[in-house]
């Protein structure tokens, strides 16, 4: 790989779950696991390191942009506990499992601009510090 993607054609089509270098080809083989190579390019999608940060921002986008617009549902503070609290946790699973692998593409998109391989570790961890 001898060039890196521009930052907006990686990031969108990782959020599509599509190669960041390629568009062509599938980023997932299921739910997260990402394909070792682009089916369509051969790029090597693997030594892009998502770790932890998909699921960081994927709280955080839940947390600002879903739960903090519940609370200002008059139903959620008045509903029978037993009620409000399953139907409120099931809605929130659902859209937390459904936006973990558009996240996680966008975010294995941005590390294919940046050029962050996981061969690199010693970059990008706090362990060195």
């Amino acid at each position: 790989m001898s060039q890196s993607p521009d930052f907006f054609p990686a990031f969108s089509r990782g959020l599509r779950g599509r190669c960041p270098h390629c568009g062509e080809g599938r980023m997932f083989q299921t739910y997260l696991k990402v394909n070792p190579a682009c089916p369509a390019c051969g790029v090597d999608l693997a030594r892009y390191p998502a770790d932890d940060g998909p699921a960081y921002f994927t709280i955080l986008i839940v947390g600002h942009l879903v739960i903090v617009p519940i609370l200002f549902i008059p139903w959620v503070w008045q509903g029978p506990t037993l009620v409000t609290v399953p139907v409120t946790l099931s809605f929130l699973a659902v859209v937390t499992l459904g936006l973990l692998p558009i996240v996680k593409g966008a975010f294995i998109g941005h590390m294919a601009y940046l050029r962050a391989t996981s061969d690199q570790a010693d970059r990008h961890t706090a362990d060195q510090a």
